[in-house]
Parts: C-alpha cells; structure tokens; sequence
C-alpha cells in the first residue's frame, strides 16, 4: 500500500521561520495549493472532514500560511487562511475546554470561513471534571458542577448553537481522568451521564445532524454500560487517540457495537510519549513543522476505520495535533495519500 504522497514516509518539510522575514499584515494569507494538494482532495469522501486542534502556530509557515506570523495573529486571524486548505474541513476549538466561550466568540469564528466547513467544539472542563484542579493540575475537590445539564445548555450548548449556527458540526464531552471513588463505582456516572447527554439532545431538537460525542481518558470505562448510555441519546463515542487510553485497534470494537454511527477521532497524542508526555512531546516537536514522530500504525488503522465508516455512508471527523507526529497538517497529508490508496487499490 501506497503509504503517502512522498514515497519514501516522510514529507518535506517547509522552509525554516526562521529563514523567512515575519510578516506585518492586517490579515494573514493561506499558502497556494499545489496541484497536487487538490487532487488529492477531490479523492476523499465528501463525507470526511479532517481538521487540527487550534491553530495559532507559526511553524506552519509553508503548509498552511504563506509566510511567518505571530502566534497571537494567528489565532484571532489565522482561521479564514486555515479554512482554505484542501484537506481541512473541520477544526477542533480546544479553548473552549479551558472556559467557555460566548455565543460572540463562536459567531466570530463561523464568521471566518465557508459554508461547507464545522466544527468540533469541547465543554468547558468545568462541566467534565470531576475535580477542581490547581494550576498544576492537581485535584483540590469535588466539583459539584461536573455532569450538570443545565449548566451545560447554558455555557456550551446554546452559545456554540447560537453563535455557529449550521457550521457546528461536533459537540464533545471530554471527561477528564476520573477519581479512585468513581473510577471503581462508574455505575455511579452512568445516570448523571445519561441526564446530560438526553438534555443535550433535546436542546439541539432544531439542529438534528449536530453529532454529540464523548470521550474518555480512563481505559476502564470502556464497557457495555457505556455504549449502552450512549446509545440511548443518539451519542456516539470519541476515539481518543491519547497515552492514557488503548490503542485505536482496542477501542475499535466499543465503537463497533454503536454501529451504525459516525466516526469521531481526536488524535491527540503519540503513545510512544506515555500518558504525561505532552511536555517532552512538545519539545521535541517544536516549531510543529516536520514529521518527528511517525506512527505509520495508528495511522494505517485509522485509514482503515475512515474509509469504512464513509463507504457506508457515515460521516466522519478527524482531528489532528500537532502531538500525533509532529506537524498535524503534515499529518493530515500522509492520512489523505493513504485513503487514496484504499479507494484506489489498483493506482497502487
């Protein structure tokens, strides 16, 4: 199998930043797509989206913007530009973990690309933390706001709707790693779980092909009772790729029983990292601009799993970080050729 557009596994990297003079503009500028960029999107299935998580970094200077910018431009003016590239349909607003976001910001954001493109958009962790956490990420306490329905209508639900209108394509509940007491009596969240997800269906009763995810960051949730509570709310199951969870190949049976359903994937993090590595893989890969990384594996499995999903007709979002390999526009290239490959075997 063709293994990517290169030939020999790795993909060229751009011109350094620090080679290139910064640039001063009011607005920031997509890169010209090559010719063969286009072709190879005219090969994938029109119901795949393939995005990044965030986008305010200027080593992707020559793959995505056509010159250097500041990080802080990037991400108030970088999306429009992001949003012209080829392969990227979709992105996944990370920030919106971290606090939530206004019906504003988010019309912001849909303001700045074209009708065809969605988002995935995550709950503020206020909602999907089970602790109050330091500013190191240590657990304080309880939170007595984790899993609450009406708090999540009211900061994630309703501004994300309101504010990107038909362009929300994904709305995903990333519950952060549980405590003991929870984690050895998970019988205890399927309930609050369950409440969440139906009123999160009811709100979105407008905007029926909105698809609700959830993903988890503790291996043993991984069980019947799960799919079960999924299932029940037309929810479907994230696949995160990530060191703190099994392999996609040991996820794939879990989303297997929820079939037929969308794909959903957020490559978050190489596992050759372990479950803590985002420093040293931050490190290592900086400016975000090469391949560093390759995990041809995840990425022949997720190849796999994308084109099965779309031949029966589901759709199916994928997004990316720069933690997966390296560069996850670079990423997103290599993941392309290989698609190409499966639907044309014989071009091989």
């Amino acid at each position: 199998m063709q293994d990517d557009l290169f030939g020999d596994g790795a993909a060229p990297a751009p011109v350094p930043p620090s080679a290139r003079p910064s640039k001063k503009s009011a607005g920031v500028q997509a890169v010209a797509a090559t010719a063969p960029l286009l072709a190879l999107a005219q090969d994938l299935p029109h119901t795949l989206r393939m995005g990044v998580s965030t986008w305010s970094y200027p080593g992707w200077d020559g793959l995505v913007w056509d010159g250097v910018y500041d990080a802080s431009t990037l991400s108030r003016k970088g999306l429009t530009a992001l949003s012209q590239h080829p392969l990227m349909r979709t992105v996944c607003v990370d920030r919106s973990f971290w606090r939530p976001l206004s019906t504003e910001q988010y019309a912001q954001m849909a303001a700045q690309v074209p009708e065809d493109f969605r988002f995935v958009v995550k709950c503020p962790n206020v909602i999907t933390d089970a602790l109050v956490r330091s500013e190191e990420g240590q657990g304080q306490q309880r939170n007595s706001a984790f899993l609450n329905p009406s708090l999540a209508i009211e900061q994630f639900v309703v501004p994300a709707l309101a504010g990107l209108g038909n362009k929300l394509g994904v709305l995903v509940y990333q519950l952060s790693p549980l405590p003991w007491e929870l984690l050895r009596r998970p019988d205890h969240l399927w309930q609050p779980l369950n409440a969440l997800l139906a009123t999160t269906r009811a709100a979105l009763g407008a905007a029926p092909n909105v698809i609700v995810a959830v993903e988890v960051r503790d291996p043993l949730l991984l069980q019947e009772a799960f799919i079960q509570v999924l299932q029940s709310n037309a929810a479907t199951m994230c696949l995160g790729l990530h060191g703190k969870m099994p392999p996609i190949e040991q996820q794939l049976p879990l989303l297997r029983k929820l079939w037929p359903t969308p794909l959903v994937c957020r490559w978050n993090l190489n596992t050759t990292f372990g479950p803590f590595g985002y420093t040293a893989a931050q490190e290592k890969h900086q400016p975000f601009s090469e391949i560093r990384s390759p995990d041809r594996h995840t990425r022949n499995v997720l190849a796999r799993t994308i084109h099965g999903i779309t031949c029966a007709g589901q759709p199916a979002f994928v997004t990316i970080s720069n933690d997966a390999e390296g560069c996850a526009p670079l990423s997103i290239q290599l993941l392309a050729a290989q698609l190409q490959s499966l639907a044309n075997p014989s071009s091989n």
